[in-house]
């Protein structure tokens, strides 16, 4: 189904970098690739250690983990107010 208004023509100009924005744009791509492929190598080591871990049987714990720390939980005074 066509519609009966016509949409207004829209000029786009393309303007060639120059300078000191070209610069900074290709340092900025180039910074983030940098950042992304230290990042994938990262995880590239975390997931071969973790496969050594496996392939080793090493088990994550022994015993249960607990979020509170051992002993006798300290003595809380009342508030008053």
């Amino acid at each position: 189904m066509e519609t009966t208004q016509e949409k207004t023509p829209v000029e786009v100009r393309i303007e060639p970098l120059r300078g000191l924005p070209l610069i900074l744009e290709v340092a900025g791509g180039v910074g983030r690739t940098l950042g992304l492929t230290l990042l994938w190598g990262l995880e590239i080591v975390r997931d071969s250690y973790f496969r050594l871990l496996d392939r080793l049987n090493v088990r994550p714990r022994h015993k249960r983990a607990s979020a509170f720390p051992p002993g006798q939980p300290k003595k809380r005074t009342a508030s008053t107010r």
